[in-house]
């Protein structure tokens, strides 16, 4: 038979040391550079025009199976938040609540508005992508896990509705405070400017994934061959009874609830007192031990929900740590600063539309060298701002820009934390994820594409 491109990608493990030991040869090839960088309400940036060339230091064989170690030391906050909403669901699955939950509700909707509910979930998990942000809402994607097995969909579905949307929200979010708020607090544009065509942008593409995702659905149920989650365990998240058979008892509603106070206290927390993933990890681990002693659990029971919770996310844990070796391996050979800056360059000498799009794919591609997306605001928007302006572009096309290329190409970035957290609570392998959503991509993309070109002529200014 003839091979598909998709049969082509290799297990992520594969995928991610293929790029690292990438990132170490191009310590050989490229010159090593660095821009001076100013500190500016307590965060360092980058300032323009400042680049310069300086000794180059390719990492050796050492260095590279070095820079494991050390990208796991990197990403032990996302490491640990992982292990910590695996072990929070564990004892949530334990409890029979969230079956209970997902059970009654549908009961009560029927399953023959099983594609409405598609829809709706997709648009509530990307609203929560847009609000409430990334890392904060991977407790919520086993929810979707439960909800696409009760309705006769699979895990690949479950990814679609949560890890999907809460992606496709989070990218192109016209309130995202890391990727927005950052950059344009660089730009010195109104914070949150330009809110309606970036929100016309981001429910145009939600509205395009819930299409995706009940396109795949149909396919799955009229041929189960053709689903692309064949295999994967899904012991714990399946419906167990009749859905004639559920309701909800006082101790269900007391765990969905403590559930959803969390959430709240989360949420309050995030915007009001600016915690970050320390703490939101540990409001879920004192909300397992919670709805622990709601179940009455013993200590033995604890100690093996916790290790059984543990073992289940723990392959995600690990692909974290190693997405973020890649990193550190390119900032260890000083070439970070050299690929933005070239790729910089390049764009001065192209029409200003093409200029534009140019700019969007530079982002792109430094978000496999940046996953961050602050983190790559303060290393590119310096430099890539003042080129704009040379070229005829505003600041807010530029931004604009810069969010399009490091959201979209979010959905299928090995090197991001973050989905291949999520991507391990759905319990689905990173190279199917690929194949599944590499479509949407390219659609998702040529939107943004054309939303970014369009913004040009338009001169995209702060309202």
């Amino acid at each position: 038979m003839t091979k598909r491109w998709y049969d082509f990608i290799p297990h992520p493990v594969i995928m991610i040391f293929s790029m690292l030991v990438i990132a170490t040869i191009m310590g050989y090839i490229m010159p090593a550079g660095a821009f001076d960088r100013e500190m500016i309400e307590g965060r360092e940036r980058v300032v323009a025009g400042s680049f310069k060339v300086i000794a180059s230091d390719p990492l050796s064989l050492m260095d590279m199976f070095m820079a494991i170690p050390m990208g796991f030391k990197t990403a032990i906050d996302i490491i640990f938040i992982v292990l910590a909403s695996g072990i929070m669901f564990g004892f949530m699955e334990k409890s029979g609540a969230v079956e209970n939950a997902i059970g009654t509700l549908v009961r009560k909707l029927g399953v023959k508005r099983k594609y409405l509910l598609v829809v709706i979930m997709t648009f509530v998990f990307g609203s929560l992508g847009v609000f409430v942000g990334y890392e904060n809402n991977i407790a919520m994607v086993p929810v979707a896990c439960i909800l696409s097995l009760a309705i006769g969909g699979d895990l690949m579905l479950a990814a679609g509705i949560s890890v999907g949307a809460i992606t496709i929200g989070f990218g192109l979010s016209p309130f995202n405070p890391y990727t927005i708020g950052t950059g344009q607090r660089i730009a010195e544009l109104p914070l949150f400017s330009g809110a309606i065509l970036r929100s016309i942008l981001c429910v145009t593409g939600l509205g395009i994934l819930a299409w995706y995702n009940i396109r795949y659905f149909r396919k799955v149920l009229t041929d189960p061959s053709l689903s692309m989650a064949g295999g994967l365990d899904t012991f714990g998240l399946g419906l167990s009874k009749a859905l004639s058979e559920y309701s909800l008892s006082k101790k269900d509603v007391v765990v969905i609830s403590s559930f959803f106070v969390s959430i709240g206290i989360i949420l309050y927390g995030v915007f009001v007192h600016h915690w970050f993933i320390n703490q939101i990890s540990a409001i879920f681990c004192m909300l397992a031990i919670f709805i622990g002693c709601v179940n009455r659990n013993t200590g033995t029971e604890f100690g093996t929900i916790i290790l059984s919770s543990v073992a289940v996310v723990a392959p995600g844990a690990f692909m974290v740590g190693l997405a973020t070796s890649i990193k550190v391996a390119l900032d260890m050979g000083h070439i970070s600063d050299t690929i933005a800056y070239y790729l910089s360059q390049a764009l001065m000498h192209l029409p200003l539309s093409v200029s534009a799009v140019g700019m969007t794919l530079a982002q792109a591609v430094m978000n496999f060298v940046i996953p961050s997306g602050s983190g790559q605001a303060l290393a590119t928007l310096p430099v890539l701002i003042p080129v704009g302006e040379v070229i005829g572009m505003t600041r807010q096309s530029t931004v604009l820009a810069f969010q399009v290329g490091d959201g979209v190409s979010n959905l299928i970035n090995p090197s991001f934390g973050g989905i291949v957290a999520m991507l391990a609570m759905c319990r689905v392998p990173f190279d199917r994820w690929l194949r599944f959503i590499f479509p949407l991509f390219l659609i998702i993309l040529f939107l943004a594409l054309i939303f970014v070109a369009a913004s040009v002529p338009l001169k995209y200014g702060p309202f």
